[in-house]
């Protein structure tokens, strides 16, 4: 009887012993280190700068000038590949009753070329090419291209249509004329009511009083 318990107990100590040592030869899988995963993460990063670089660059730049019957003439810097609509727009929009209609509004703007709205823009310089594509609208009746108006002789239909004059201040004009007679500087359109240094200077480019 001691012998078969005996038997028994060897018999159990070895099948813990097989059990043991299966457990300790399982296969187990290796652990995850910082290293095996940077290289998928510096991919990611990799692949998010080059989209962020694929965007417009928007460093290109060209300069225009806005003339005549704007709410803001003057020398604007926009977009490279802005269009006649854009300058428009820039300039704080067109004053009421200015046509746009022989604008192309559509047409791509050239560096430093001008836009006459509504009046027709001053005649370049002697020995000079004709003034940059830039279209005219509403030039003032009797007037040769690119001439300035004489403003002794403009009537308040021709002067109504130059930059910041309306029909009353263009009436005003015309009184003043009639008052004091020929003028004999543009700088005298000061003395007329509602004639600022700001207008004024709006104004010279395209007014001549020959003598």
């Amino acid at each position: 009887m001691g012998g078969v318990r005996a038997l028994v107990i060897v018999g159990v100590i070895a099948v813990l012993v097989a059990v043991g040592y299966l457990w300790m030869a399982r296969p187990r899988p290796d652990p995850v280190t910082a290293s095996a995963v940077s290289p998928s993460l510096s991919v990611t990063a990799s692949e998010t700068s080059a989209l962020a670089s694929a965007g417009p660059s928007g460093g290109s730049q060209l300069v225009v000038q806005v003339i005549g019957k704007v709410r803001r003439p003057g020398v604007l810097t926009l977009a490279a590949g802005s269009r006649v609509a854009d300058a428009l727009n820039a300039a704080g929009g067109v004053r009421p009753g200015a046509d746009t209609g022989a604008l192309n509004l559509a047409r791509k703007l050239m560096d430093g070329e001008q836009i006459a709205v509504g009046i027709h823009p001053p005649a370049p310089p002697p020995g000079q090419g004709p003034a940059p594509p830039g279209g005219t609208t509403g030039a003032p009746s009797g007037a040769s291209p690119g001439a300035p108006l004489d403003l002794n002789t403009a009537t308040a239909e021709q002067l109504d249509q130059l930059p910041g004059v309306g029909p009353v201040l263009a009436r005003r004009i015309i009184d003043y004329r009639t008052q004091h007679g020929p003028f004999r500087s543009v700088d005298q359109l000061q003395e007329v009511p509602g004639i600022g240094a700001r207008r004024l200077t709006d104004l010279k480019p395209l007014l001549t009083t020959p003598g």
